[in-house]
């Protein structure tokens, strides 16, 4: 009896071992549906979660949906074919997803949202946690400082003609950066939005765009005097088309972009962009550390903000504790 009992006590031990050595030599394999490339913002975005999850040692199977929700659903369903224990998530539009992620929390997947959020009914019940930037108040820092500007430059109580380059429609940043800027300027009746449309986050229409806002303004005699831009790609866009009409960029219209990408530091330095207001595609580390938090048994807080700042080389000699130098950080930016 006694040697049944040691041999039981054997086999349970070497269980075990081979138990714990399986688990910490198991790769996480995560699958990461990204929107597209449309910008020098999302292609960091993109090397970012590329590399910390080679960093972390995790298996990505990462899908580029050319800016397609069809695309994104399909990889999505991939996913939960192939059995993966992750999903990480930045959806090109809010709404449209309430089946998909029926179907992935019902397969026990953990979602991890990036950038993007989803509008669904109890939306957060779907994921983990979203890690991002705090779209509304890049749209109120990006009013705010044009108001600095404005007072600075002697124009406080002018009449002051905006146009608007907004994002993909129905897309998260779209909808809350114009709420945001139009949370400020409500404020200000001087400051009006005379033409808006999407430029859908790419430089390519941001051009175009920019181009009927010209003819446009010139047709019906309004001045432009700001450019408001949902991203730097749409606003270097616009700073070809603005050249083009014959204006000097970043003088005869004030230009604001978001993202800070290293193009607007440039342009900023060229003295044909005024400011850019940071939305940090950096997020790789804070998505590895939330899977290992995971891993770990940890509950995550649904909302992961990201420290943000502004850019510009006016207001940054004036009030330092605002605002950036963009010409002291061009060196450090990577993306």
């Amino acid at each position: 009896m006694k040697l049944k009992w040691k041999l039981l006590l054997v086999f349970v031990v070497v269980l075990v071992l081979c138990t714990a050595s399986f688990a910490a030599d198991r790769r996480i394999v995560v699958g990461f549906a990204q929107i597209g490339s449309e910008s020098d913002w999302r292609v960091g975005s993109t090397n970012s979660v590329r590399q910390a999850c080679a960093d972390a040692g995790f298996e990505l199977i990462f899908v580029d949906a050319n800016q397609m929700q069809e695309n994104q659903l399909s990889a999505l369903r991939d996913f939960i074919t192939r059995g993966v224990d992750y999903i990480g998530f930045s959806p090109v539009v809010m709404t449209g997803w309430d089946q998909i992620m029926m179907e992935i929390k019902d397969a026990g997947i953990p979602v991890i949202m990036l950038d993007r959020n989803i509008d669904m009914p109890n939306h957060t019940d779907y994921y983990a946690t979203w890690i991002g930037s705090n779209f509304v108040e890049e749209g109120e820092k990006s009013a705010l400082w044009l108001l600095d500007y404005l007072g600075i430059h002697g124009r406080w109580g002018e009449e002051i003609n905006i146009v608007e380059l907004q994002g993909t429609v129905g897309s998260s940043p779209a909808i809350d950066r114009k709420t945001g800027f139009e949370n400020i300027i409500k404020d200000h009746p001087n400051l009006k939005i005379t033409q808006s449309q999407t430029g859908d986050f790419t430089t390519e229409l941001g051009k175009t765009v920019m181009e009927s806002f010209l003819r446009r303004a010139q047709s019906d005699g309004v001045k432009i005097d700001v450019l408001y831009a949902h991203n730097d790609g749409m606003a270097i866009g616009a700073i070809q088309a603005i050249k083009e009409a014959g204006l000097v960029p970043g003088k005869d219209i004030i230009i604001i972009g978001v993202d800070a990408v290293k193009l607007a530091f440039e342009a900023i330095l060229a003295g044909e962009m005024n400011v850019t207001v940071e939305c940090s595609p950096l997020l790789g580390p804070q998505f590895v550390q939330a899977i290992k938090d995971i891993e770990a048994g940890e509950t995550l807080d649904k909302i992961t903000f990201s420290i943000e700042h502004v850019y510009d080389e006016t207001l940054s000699k004036l009030m330092p504790h605002r605002y950036l130098s963009a010409e002291e950080h061009y060196p450090s930016r990577v993306y």
